[in-house]
């Protein structure tokens, strides 16, 4: 039995053994309700998930064969209701839990992915969705994939193999999108589990790395593989992970975007992915932080190195968790150090706890291993401590805390030198407060470190600087409680819990505490509350406090507002004190309260008393309770009365004139008093029932006061006062029952999960209430209950006040008389019983038990609540009729009918509103399952007992809600009792009144009872419906009425209703004669609303018309919409798109339903065709949507088989079934002629071409709710283009393939007459001068060509090919763009995977290969060539034909002749085009079966060899006539371009050319197949940055900018090391300068995969750089230095500053002995210097042992003349700015003497010298 079940209250637990025998009864209903036979019984069983549900969260014992049968035909159902997308959602959800709960304990389970890897694919990618909503669409996904994480576990053997093969063959052309999809499949469905572990071996780990290649710089692709990866690490141990350890590395490295060497800190661009396939699949576009963390932790074993790449990971990344380094990428570093925490924990708690069977024990980690784990992340502890991103710092101070337990050796010595580091520092208070909070998240593991007998590790006599350290934090704790410093206030008292939660007991018979004698602990105690009295007499109330109902009695400042600690820290504090120590403790406590009156702390006071009372009622309330009870009612006493408490009218007649009041002062006293009172008796119980006449007096003269202020607490406390006398609640909850077995002075904690009986004696004791107060309860309720009923049928029945405002008052009172009883005993007032339907009255208990809890003792009766239900059904009426207009009385008359009528949901809201359910999280309470310290591991946390038991309670007030929700699903016989339906009624008139609150406290009541009675909805959802359909309705009344339609249980409601449904929709549809907008406005939020949660419609509307002869009530409605629909009836064009869209959604669901779906279909498809030339913009955009939609037969498309062979015309032996509607419509004369037209009008285009993206015309004309309607969410086919756009020259916005697909569709479906009727308005369009009617040619063509009908070829030799001719031909520029992407949509492939060709496709590439005339201008090349590129992306290289390979490589020779181009338009353009058909060709070559004899022509890459050759020739050429460097002549001022002669110029030409081809192939992401090419151009693009060619440098610094994000691998990285060796000793001094800023990220990238031998190599070189002879060159160099220190090779980093020290200390003796200038050149000198600053500035914020000696050396190099003494003052600057922080502490480490050498350098040289 589970913790939180065992620890109810006794009745309660009891009860719960039932629940195993309940569940199996639910379980046998499920399977009576589903028939394997007949789908549509899916639906029966759908109300019986929440109750499944129920138990799962009710944590009930229940029997797992049961459970076991469950999952199994859930995932029949699941399977079998395949279009039924709700209720897969419903079930997929339920499933989910359950496995997710039950998933260790499942053996027998096997489940096959098949099935769910087709649901997936038959509703999210495939053409052919559903009408179903995009809300219910994205939960669906949701449900499906988490499901399937869940299943994985059990997918059979075999599975990982199939699912390999299954997706592998996607990811084969890495260029096209469906390799992306193909990633996210094989990240969701790959199974690591037992069975399907050998399926992973050393080949496959290699494929997949090479796989991960081969799209660089693409986070989604990245988290995809680094998922899949980090999987097969944690689960495979048979694959060797050395060898893959350096690439592996280098990845993780290179995922974190961080900024190097003042570099950006994001890919300068990004492989896009598709919108929905970043959408569907869950990718955080951030790093993948959790998945590298993974990999990293399971990486680890002994005898690894990857411990060493670990630390060098680290070292590369610390520096950016600095305080000062903080950006974007904060976030990801701090996901992914807490992963790492996070990750290792759970890696050391399952090998604790599979320690026994040393199946794997050599892999564990060791101490060794942990220790040297821990060390490293401390490194990223102390970077990110102060950080000033929050979620860093306290991300930080939760795993300082999870590791103590690990290693405390390491960890709290830190945390100590820590915490006095921060005491020094006091002025920065944020540094306290992380302090104090880290102390506090480590108290434990302080306190066991210190007292446990049986200790691991020692410490070497160290112990008591622990226990210094919290003496220290509890007395400085006194001064952080400041009311000006929350946060720090908070963190305080925190800390205080913390330690109290630990310490056993605070006796007197031990005398002394474990950390401080008693004697002082008094003191301390004294001292405490005397500072938190203080605090409290300082408090400012956050708001003024609300006058009116709602002015709860804890509307408190921060610190109840902020968090909980206050309170629990008192709890802790009081619950543990000695009986003398809580004596001292008490008599404070209640001077002050008696002293003070503090309006403005109310809930502050009033929970200090409670946290009093509950520690030890019996004390507490005689000397707490009782003076305050008196004082109120000694200073009610003689107040004047108005007699509406309940003791009667007083009899003198009161003179209307005067109202008697009180005075402010008094008012404002009794008020704080009784709210005081009403929070501190909350846990009081029998102790209250000495004073129980007291209290009555004090309620009932509350009441009677003429103040509401008082009146309002005299409400709070007579509810306080039921509830502490009839419910159930902890006593002992912050006593110590159990101390810890190794430290007797510590209390032990507990885990939920390693719960066994013998625990019994911990279980809380329960506050059940006795006889006597049940009686007290029942006589308060005979009081304020009932006779206030009968009070309010007087006013109501008898109106006794002549005068209204006397009325309004005791109206007033006597409803918060009422509301006040039913919210104190909650649902201790049992419900009403429901009637049944058949009139047996069937006895309730034998059918209906399903799951236990209760609130407490029943009082009062189930006549009590109905003779309450019709009162106030009267009282309601009787107050709309009068008082209509007076929010208060309707607010209460609401909130009564809310607890009457939902019985229960105080309860919940009082469990979801908690406020000390989330303060359980908090790292101060937890201890982790592993612990090192006294080496006790659990199978789960520990948490100190009183925060399980506040668990408990919850779970008990949660179960009280829950109890009797559901009570009447099992039996279909009941239904509400007709005084639940009264209130309905009542409720569902005040959510049409004119004040906005009372609709919405209303509506939300309404929906409630409505959601438990789903009976009621019906009648609801046709009452409101008739308020918009009527012309009279005023606007709140339609504004009501949204709010209730619009909510999902009224939409789900509809779906299975057929008579709501068609009322819903003809008043939607009918409202348009509102005039108020705001009514407007929430007609088409309802109905946008509508559109999103769509699911579908009943069967039951097609059956329903069997019974009638004439005509089905389906089609009536069909047809009535159909009239509504055109533009002719003259509505308004939002309801004509309204009425357009429920038709599209009808004839979608009808679809499915054979008998009328042809003619529906028929007529609906004609109509939206002709709506296409309509002349409302947004009815044409929802035509073009649902023509998409409804075209799905394709008669006359050629299938696959008879491509090859199409031998003239085929006979088409089918006609589409649409095929006669259209043709009629479209062979009207002008058909399309308009069509074209009106089509045109959607295409807006801006003067600067910046049109809106975006798949359908939804340009600026289009507000938000108008897209809402006329957009399919998820329109997949709308995808396209199926590749990667990344070329600047395709701005393909203004295409919309939408429109394209609608002509192809059309074409299909009704074959070669359309494209005659199509042809002459083509033609007229494509020569517009109207950019927008050229769109729309371009569609149609599109569309045309890629139609594949009968008849094509023939239509091409007639007129397509020549009017493809004339497009290139033409001059116009600025269409450009939607002609190549014309192009592009109609060679792209066929079929998903885009692998068939089209017809068409060589004809088109044919075409356009043809060679122009030749004197044709520039533009028309450019354009040709911008067309070839367009159509070459979507050829996919691995399945090549013959004549393609061929064009490729015919093109490439004509490309290569003509790379001088003059014009600067065209060379973009072939640099472009190169880089497609370089990678096309590359990649067919890497795969297999290539046509050979072909083959070798491209093979032998000629185009390689050529391009490298003349790349190195052209950069000799143009660096010697490049004049930059001739800045010794000033005279000679060489023009731009001018005197350069000819072939110079044309060399330019021809690098700008390379230069865009080598831009294009990175951006692109091909470059993984031209890596080789690229590294040959490396050189040019580093010596050519600074020319005096300006176009020419810009481009080279774009490919600069690109180069350095890209990793090169083995075999190419010895080529690019050659390179930059040449190029870093290159004449040039520009070029030695470039090749220094290429080295800094390159070392950084490629840190891991560069060898020792390279390393050394660049290390010696830049070295050499330090002495160059341009000073420029010289520092440039010491910065890539000292970068290159902090980059983890220490040996490297260690032997360069000893050499640097020695070098630098012998010029500086020199220096002295000859005392002259002479000897050495500057540039020597400088180098020296610039060494030593190098190996300074390393290091910016630590004080390693050598630093003193260098700094000191570097200060004495102060007083050389010029470049040296700069590069001196600089240096120890910086250094000064970045040790400012620590200063103080890190001065300890210098001597005097250096510290004054140090002085004189940074202080400014005097005039005077």
């Amino acid at each position: 039995m589970h913790l939180y079940n065992a620890w109810l209250p006794p009745p309660v637990a009891e009860e719960t053994k039932k629940e195993t025998e309940s569940f199996s009864r639910v379980l046998n209903s499920v399977k009576a309700s589903y028939k394997p036979d007949d789908p549509e019984s899916v639906y029966a069983t759908l109300k019986w998930i929440s109750v499944i549900d129920l138990f799962i969260k009710a944590k009930s014992e229940v029997a797992l064969e049961d459970v076991n049968q469950l999952v199994e035909i859930g995932i029949q159902v699941f399977n079998i209701s395949q279009n039924k997308l709700y209720a897969q959602v419903r079930w997929g959800s339920v499933l989910v839990r359950l496995l997710n709960k039950f998933r260790k304990k499942l053996h027998s389970l096997k489940v096959h992915w098949r099935p769910l890897y087709d649901t997936l694919v038959q509703t999210h990618f495939s053409r052919n969705t559903g009408p179903e909503g995009w809300r219910l669409r994205q939960r669906h996904f949701e449900t499906v994939t988490s499901l399937v994480r869940s299943c994985r576990r059990f997918f059979p053997a075999g599975s990982a193999s199939e699912i390999w093969s299954e997706f592998s063959s996607l990811l084969e052309n890495p260029w096209h999108n469906s390799s992306f999809e193909g990633a996210g499949f094989v990240r969701l469905f790959l199974p690591t589990n037992l069975d399907n572990r050998d399926f992973y071996t050393d080949d496959w780990v290699k494929k997949s790395v090479e796989l991960w290649d081969s799209i660089p710089n693409c986070q989604f692709w990245n988290s995809q593989w680094a998922a899949v990866i980090a999987r097969v690490i944690k689960n495979c141990s048979l694959v060797n992970w050395e060898y893959f350890l350096p690439t592996l590395f280098s990845r993780y490295l290179n995922m974190f975007e961080v900024p190097v060497a003042n570099g950006s800190g994001s890919y300068p661009f990004s492989v896009d992915v598709p919108r929905n396939t970043r959408f569907l699949f869950s990718n955080k576009t951030t790093t993948p932080a959790k998945a590298i963390a993974k990999s990293i932790v399971y990486l680890l074993k002994p005898g690894s190195s990857a411990q060493e790449h670990f630390e060098k990971l680290v070292d590369l990344l610390e520096q950016y968790y600095h305080p000062s380094n903080g950006g974007r990428w904060t976030y990801s570093l701090e996901r992914f150090l807490l992963y790492l925490v996070i990750t290792f924990q759970k890696r050391l708690q399952h090998e604790q706890q599979t320690a026994d069977n040393n199946g794997q024990a050599e892999l564990f980690l060791g101490r060794l291993e942990r220790t040297s784990f821990v060390t490293v992340l401390l490194k990223l502890v102390d970077r990110g401590q102060y950080s000033k991103n929050e979620h860093l710092s306290e991300t930080v101070a939760a795993a300082t805390s999870i590791l103590s337990y690990v290693e405390p050796s390491l960890v709290l010595p830190f945390l100590a030198s820590r915490f006095h580091l921060a005491l020094e520092t006091m002025t920065a208070t944020h540094q306290l407060k992380m302090a104090v909070m880290s102390v506090a998240f480590a108290g434990r593991s302080l306190f066991l470190t210190s007292l446990s007998t049986s200790k691991v590790v020692d410490f070497g006599g160290g112990d008591d600087s622990f226990i210094d350290l919290l003496m220290i934090s509890l007395s400085n704790a006194l001064l952080g409680m400041d009311a000006n410093d929350p946060p720090k206030t908070l963190a305080t008292l925190q800390l205080i819990g913390s330690i109290f939660s630990n310490i056993a007991t605070l006796d007197d018979e031990n005398n002394d505490l474990a950390f401080m004698p008693m004697s002082r602990f008094s003191e301390w105690l004294d001292e405490f509350f005397c500072r938190l009295f203080a605090l409290l007499q300082h408090l400012e109330p956050s708001t003024v406090l609300n006058e009116g109902l709602h002015s709860s009695a804890t509307s408190g400042t921060f610190l109840v507002e902020d968090g909980p600690y206050y309170y629990c820290m008192l709890e802790i504090l009081l619950g543990r004190l000695s009986k003398s120590l809580y004596n001292q403790a008490l008599k404070k406590i209640s001077k002050f309260v008696r002293t003070n009156i503090l309006p403005g702390a109310i809930a502050e006071v009033g929970l200090l008393c409670c946290a009093c009372v509950h520690s030890n009622p019996d004390e507490a309330v005689g000397s707490l309770v009782e003076p305050i009870l008196s004082s109120v009612l000694s200073s009610l006493k003689g107040t004047p009365v108005t007699g509406f408490g309940g003791r009667g009218i007083p009899d003198a007649p009161i003179s209307t004139k005067a109202k008697p009041t009180l005075s402010p002062a008094l008012e404002t006293a009794i008020d704080y008093q009784l709210k005081i009172l009403s929070v501190a008796i909350s846990y009081g119980g029998p102790a209250l029932l000495r004073y129980k006449e007291q209290f009555k007096e004090a309620i009932v003269s509350a009441f009677e006061s003429p103040s509401w202020k008082v009146n309002g607490a005299g409400d709070h406390l007579l509810r306080s006062v039921l509830g502490s006398v009839v419910l159930y609640y902890p006593i002992d909850q912050y006593k110590c029952m159990l101390c810890h077995p190794a430290a007797v002075a510590l209390e032990e904690w507990i885990s939920t999960k390693d719960y066994t009986s013998a625990e019994k004696m911990m279980a809380p004791k329960w506050h059940v209430p006795n006889d006597e107060e049940i009686q007290f309860a029942n006589e308060l309720l005979n009081l304020h209950f009932e006779s206030a009923l009968d009070d309010l049928l007087r006013i109501c029945q008898n109106k006794i006040h002549s005068d209204p405002g006397d009325e309004k008052e005791h109206l007033k009172v006597t409803l918060l008389r009422i509301d006040s009883s039913l919210q104190g005993v909650l649902s201790c007032l049992p419900d009403f019983s429901p009637s049944s339907r058949n009139g047996i009255v069937e006895e309730p208990s034998h059918t209906s038990f399903l799951i236990a809890g209760a609130t407490g003792s029943t009082v009062g009766s189930i006549e009590l609540r109905e003779k309450a239900a019709m009162i106030i059904h009267t009282a309601c009426k009787y107050v709309l009729e009068e008082k209509s207009d007076d929010s208060i009385l309707l607010i209460l008359i609401i909130r009564i009918t809310d607890a009457l009528g939902n019985y229960g949901s105080l309860e919940y809201d009082e469990w979801s509103n908690h406020r000390q359910a989330w303060k359980l999280e908090s790292a101060a309470i937890i201890e982790p399952p592993i612990n090192f310290i006294v080496s006790s591991h659990s199978k789960g946390k520990k948490r100190p007992r009183w925060a399980l038991i506040d668990k408990a309670y919850m779970h008990s007030t949660w179960r009280s809600s829950q109890s009797s929700y559901h009570l009447f699903r099992t039996s279909g016989n009941f239904s509400p009792s007709d005084h639940a339906v009264l209130l309905m009624e009542d409720l569902l008139s005040l959510s049409l009144h004119s004040y906005e609150t009372v609709r919405a406290l209303a509506g939300k009541s309404l929906l409630k009872m409505i959601k438990r009675w789903p009976s009621m909805i019906s009648k609801c959802v046709l009452s409101l419906a008739e308020n918009l359909q009527n012309p009279k309705t005023p606007e709140n009344a339609v504004l009501g009425s949204c709010a209730v339609l619009s909510t999902q249980t009224v939409l789900k409601h509809l779906t299975s209703d057929p008579k709501a449904l068609s009322s819903f929709l003809l008043g939607i549809l009918s409202s348009s004669h509102h005039e108020s907008l705001k009514a407007l406005k929430a007609i088409s939020e309802l109905f946008v609303k509508y559109n999103i949660h769509f699911s579908g419609v009943s069967r039951a509307i097609f059956r329903a018309s069997d019974n009638h002869t004439d005509g089905s009530d389906f089609a009536d409605l069909v047809s009535k919409i159909i009239s509504m629909s055109f533009d002719s009836t003259g509505l308004h064009w939002r309801y004509n798109l309204m009425a357009n869209r429920v038709l599209l959604l009808l004839a979608m669901t009808s679809r499915n339903d054979p008998s009328f779906s042809a003619k529906i279909l028929s007529e609906t498809a004609g109509h939206f065709l002709k709506n296409l030339k309509s002349q409302l913009p947004q009815t044409r955009i929802l035509a073009i949507s649902a023509l998409n939609t409804l075209l799905k037969e394709s008669p006359y498309k050629l299938s696959a088989e008879h491509q090859s062979a199409f031998s003239g015309e085929l006979h088409t032996n089918t006609k589409s079934s649409l095929e006669g509607a259209l043709s009629k419509i479209f062979q009207e004369n002008g058909f399309f002629n308009e069509t074209l037209n009106s089509l045109s009008h959607v295409h807006i285009i801006t003067d600067t071409d910046s049109t809106s993206r975006g798949n359908h015309g939804n340009s600026s004309f289009q507000s938000l709710a108008d897209k809402s309607i006329t957009r399919f969410y998820f329109d997949f086919s709308a995808s396209w283009p199926r590749t990667p756009s990344w070329i600047s020259l395709l701005g393909n916005d203004t295409f919309y393939s939408n429109f394209a697909r609608i002509f192809k569709r059309l074409i299909q479906e009704c074959g070669m007459p359309v494209l005659l009727a199509l042809k002459s308005s083509l033609e007229e369009f494509a020569n517009a001068k109207e950019r927008s009617k050229q769109c729309v040619a371009s569609e149609a063509l599109a569309g045309a060509m890629h139609s594949d009908i009968n008849g094509l070829f023939a239509a091409w030799d007639g007129w397509m090919m020549v009017q493809l001719q004339n497009i290139i031909l033409s001059q116009s520029v600025e269409s450009v763009p939607e002609w190549a992407a014309c192009i592009r949509y109609a060679v792209t492939g066929k079929g998903k995977y885009g692998t068939r060709v089209p017809l068409l496709r060589q004809k088109i590439l044919d075409c356009l290969m043809t060679s122009l005339p030749p004197a044709v201008t520039t533009t028309i090349v450019a354009k040709r060539y911008t067309f070839l590129s367009a159509a070459l992306i979507e050829i996919s290289p691995q399945k090549m034909l013959l004549p393609e390979m061929e064009l490729h490589s015919k093109l490439l020779n004509e490309l290569l002749v003509n790379m001088c181009h003059s014009s600067a338009q065209v060379r973009e353009a072939i640099g472009v085009t190169m880089s497609i058909l370089c990678s096309n060709i590359r990649l067919h070559h890497s795969s297999e079966g290539a046509n050979a004899d072909f083959d070798n022509l491209l093979k032998e890459e000629n185009w390689v060899l050529f391009l490298t050759e003349r790349a190195s020739d052209v950069v000799t050429n143009i660096q010697k006539t490049s004049p930059l460097d001739n800045l010794e002549i000033p005279t000679r001022t060489v023009p731009q371009n001018g005197s350069l002669n000819g072939d110079a110029q044309d060399d330019v030409k021809w690098m700008e050319t390379l230069f865009h081809f080598v831009i294009s192939t990175l951006k692109s992401g091909r470059s993984s197949y031209l890596l080789d090419v690229i590294v040959g151009f490396l050189y040019p693009v580093i010596s050519l940055q600074e020319t005096s060619n300006k176009d020419l440098s810009t481009l080279a610094k774009a490919a600069f900018e690109l180069l350095k994000w890209r990793i090169f691998w083995e075999p190419h990285l010895e080529r690019v090391v050659s390179v930059i060796l040449i190029s870093a000793n290159d004449p040039n001094w520009r070029t030695r300068s470039a090749t220094l800023t290429y080295l800094r990220t390159f070392m950084y990238r490629h840190t891991f995969i560069l060898s020792r031998a390279e390393k050394q190599q660049i290390w010696s070189t830049v070295e050499n750089l330090l002495r160059d002879n341009q000073v420029e060159v010289r520092e440039h160099a010491a910065a890539v230095l000292a970068g290159l220190m902090k980059g983890g090779d220490e040996d490297l980093a260690k032997d360069f500053r000893d050499r640097a020290f020695t070098e630098a200390n012998t010029i500086q003796r020199q220096r002295k002995q000859r005392n002259s200038k002479s000897g050495q050149s500057i540039a020597s000198i400088h180098g020296a210097v610039l060494a030593l600053a190098a190996s300074v500035l390393s290091v910016p914020y630590d004080m390693p042992g050598w630093l003193p000696e260098h700094v000191t050396l570097l200060a004495r190099f102060g007083g050389e003349s010029s470049p040296v003494k700069s590069t001196v003052t600089k240096a120890v600057a910086e250094f000064r700015r970045t040790h400012a922080d620590t200063w103080n502490v890190q001065k300890d480490s210098f001597t005097e003497e250096q510290l004054e050498v140090l002085a004189d350098t940074s202080s400014s040289s005097s005039y005077f010298a």
